[in-house]
Order: structure tokens, then C-alpha cells, then sequence
């Protein structure tokens, strides 16, 4: 199995306040994306796994249980490439970087939150190749 992660080619920056919620952006930029080929693995800072798309079905089990019910993803979108991940009742300790792995992708995709009385979301990509 070759684990790579998507290419990246912007700079976005997100705020949200403890207690709100925040959308991580990730997205593939495959053209025939192929769901059945596909495994999607979202993990934070600590390597926990905050969530994983299995071929295209949401996958909870192996999941931190700080993230239990508070995390959710946009199925509708998976044929798009769009595996943006939402988070809520955010507290200070989601504060960090997380991270978006897709298979057959070429890079991955690191989204930061930084808590300075608002928690930010950072999220910068560039090509490594």
C-alpha cells in the first residue's frame, strides 16, 4: 500500500473561539479519484487518529476518544476530493497541528491551531517533488 498525501497550493487561515467549531480544510487533487481506492487518515499533533475514510465509508473505530461525536466529515463531497474535516465544542487542547494523509496523493497536508484567546487555523501546502 503507498501511503502519499495531497498536493497543496495554498494559504488559508481560519478563526474560531473555544467552544465553536472549525472546518480542516484537505482535498485531493486527483482527477479520476477512485472512492474504493481511496483510505483518507486525519491525525493530530500526537499522531492520534482524529478520523479515517475507508473507500469512501467514515470509520470511527481506532479513533482518540477525545474526538468521539465531536468530529464529522462531508460524504457528499468525497467524489469532489473534498475530505475537509469539521471539529467541534473546540477547547484550548485542540490547539497544534493536524494532519490529512490521502493515498495515492503526493503530499501531505498540515493544518495548525493556534490558540491566542481565539484558537487560529493555519494551514499552508507547497510541493515537494
Amino acid at each position: 500500500v503507498r501511503f502519499c498525501i495531497i498536493s497543496v497550493s495554498l494559504d488559508v487561515t481560519v478563526e474560531a473561539v473555544t467552544g465553536g467549531s472549525v472546518v480542516l480544510p484537505c482535498s485531493s487533487a486527483e482527477h479520476d479519484l477512485k472512492l474504493q481506492d481511496t483510505d483518507v487518515h486525519w491525525k493530530d499533533k500526537s499522531d492520534k487518529i482524529l478520523y479515517s475514510i475507508i473507500k469512501g465509508e467514515c470509520l470511527v473505530a481506532g479513533q482518540d476518544p477525545r474526538y468521539k461525536n465531536r468530529a464529522e466529515t462531508f460524504p457528499s463531497e468525497y467524489l469532489r476530493g473534498n475530505f475537509s474535516i469539521k471539529l467541534t465544542n473546540l477547547t484550548h487542547a485542540d490547539a497544534g497541528k493536524y494532519t490529512c494523509y490521502i493515498t495515492h496523493s503526493h503530499e501531505p497536508e498540515t493544518v495548525e491551531l493556534i490558540n491566542k484567546g481565539l484558537l487560529f487555523l493555519w494551514l499552508s501546502g507547497r510541493a515537494l517533488r
